[in-house]
């Protein structure tokens, strides 16, 4: 069991018999009452997303995940295909469950998928990916990192905020844990 204050962002646990992800969970004190959890949620197996609070106290029982390292392939019509590395075994995810993620994946890259017993339930993105800019505004002669910015889109079709300097062609490194944030230009 884990008590509502233990929830963290990432972490997964059954809330009414549901397989429950949490997204985001703070501490809230109101000018009045009781310290209360705020969290945005996410149930696992619809994609909805809600918000809600527990008590501090509340109990819930913590589910365990397992990953295992697939390749994923292609998307084909509402679902994507992952491959198992070890039997080659194929698994379909519908597209709507793992819609954020798609947008960090390349086709033929190493990622981890995420089992609740026998089910497939998501996958694991890493904090932060590389990928290339395919389209932008051309740069601006003279701009620096602290100007507004423009939006660049990327290779996955993810479109983020870059520095006015960036250029179609270059590799950057992208932030996954809020939804996808330019971080730097990437090593090559």
């Amino acid at each position: 069991m884990i008590s509502a204050v233990d929830l963290r962002s990432g972490m997964t646990f059954m809330n009414d018999g549901k397989l429950t992800r949490v997204m985001e969970a703070s501490h809230h004190k109101p000018g009045k009452g009781n310290t209360v959890m705020r969290m945005k949620l996410r149930d696992v197996h619809t994609g909805a997303i809600y918000d809600t609070t527990f008590r501090p106290d509340e109990k819930f029982e913590r589910a365990y995940i397992e990953t295992k390292e697939v390749q994923y392939l292609y998307q084909m019509g509402e679902s994507a295909v992952f491959m198992d590395l070890e039997t080659y075994e194929q698994y379909e995810l519908p597209v709507e469950t793992i819609e954020e993620e798609l947008k960090f994946l390349l086709e033929n890259e190493n990622v981890k998928i995420q089992f609740h017993g026998s089910d497939v339930i998501g996958v694991d993105v890493p904090s932060s990916v590389t990928l290339k800019v395919v389209e932008t505004q051309p740069s601006i002669k003279g701009a620096t990192v602290t100007g507004s910015g423009k939006p660049a889109t990327l290779e996955t079709g993810l479109v983020v905020n870059v520095p006015d300097f960036i250029e179609v062609g270059e590799l950057l490194e992208i932030s996954t844990a809020d939804g996808g944030s330019y971080q730097r230009r990437a090593q090559k």
